[in-house]
């Protein structure tokens, strides 16, 4: 393989799994962290993406500005699906847990379907982002999927400093381990969960938002992402930001050169990878709260 073309497949791979990140850690916060079986997690990711071709108009064309409204949004989504849905689940088994989400797949497909129809979408390039960069003497790299890389990146150093170096973290690592506790000494934990569920949600629209120019926009896309990101979830360690960071990278990478090398395999080597690294550590790479 030409080194160029190695970069570029390296970049890619970097690139997926960053975005793999961005949901998987969503579905972290909510899934480890707060104890919900959350399979509606794959539909915010399809909201994001269909946000980001609806708002689009109501921004003027205006990437950046749609993705700021897009955000808000999924924040006000996050909080008041909380409030009157999964608030009532933290006592349930997980059975409930996984029929009330798996229904609510079912009302934002229909929404969905009824909003926007079933058609496929694009979501055109910022201009400013529109470019690439040369590697080697043919071969070029869209300036785009950097910025992709670029954006995940900072919010993975961003919610490591929250999680790891704030009073908040502090307080949400405290709640996912003893609530009672932390009910105890004052904390309102339900406002404090209320947070930590919008916030997953807004990391998941977020990605959907920023992958739409790459994967277009059709129905039923979040479905596809929902069953990778839990197997970034299990391999890095239920609860662990950093093992999910580590395990979207490490899928990344063997999803994308798989994709080269073995194509014929490279449907069942995420999961081939998942079943040695259970093999070798059965709680994942990370403890809860690594």
């Amino acid at each position: 393989m030409d080194f160029s073309i190695f970069l570029i497949q390296l970049l890619n791979a970097f690139q997926y799994g960053l975005l793999l990140y961005l949901v998987a850690m969503g579905l972290t916060l909510i899934f480890g962290i707060m104890g919900i079986i959350n399979l509606a997690h794959g539909s915010f990711y399809m909201v994001g993406a269909y946000m980001a071709y609806a708002l689009a108009p109501l921004a003027g064309g205006n990437f950046f500005i749609t993705l700021l409204m897009g955000l808000v949004l999924a924040v006000i989504l996050g909080y008041l699906l909380e409030w009157a849905f999964f608030s009532f689940l933290y006592e349930r088994e997980h059975l409930q847990q996984v029929l009330m989400t798996y229904g609510l797949i079912l009302v934002f497909e229909e929404i969905r379907s009824l909003l926007v129809g079933d058609d496929v979408h694009g979501v055109p390039i910022p201009d400013i982002l529109s470019g690439s960069i040369p590697l080697g003497d043919v071969m070029t790299y869209p300036v785009y999927r950097l910025f992709v890389s670029a954006v995940c990146l900072l919010l993975a150093l961003g919610l490591y400093f929250v999680f790891a170096r704030t009073r908040l973290g502090m307080m949400i690592r405290a709640g996912s381990v003893n609530r009672e506790m932390v009910q105890s000494l004052g904390i309102d934990i339900q406002f404090l969960y209320r947070v930590v569920f919008a916030a997953g949600v807004a990391l998941a629209v977020l990605a959907g938002m920023i992958a739409a120019p790459i994967s277009s926009v059709y129905p039923g896309m979040g479905n596809q992402i929902l069953i990778i990101c839990f197997v970034v979830v299990v391999i890095g360690g239920i609860g662990s930001i950093r093992g999910a960071f580590f395990a979207a990278l490490l899928i990344g990478l063997v999803d994308t050169f798989g994709k080269v090398w073995l194509p014929e395999a490279s449907g069942v080597l995420v999961y081939v990878l998942m079943a040695l690294i259970l093999l070798w550590k059965p709680s994942g790479l990370f403890k809860a709260g690594g």
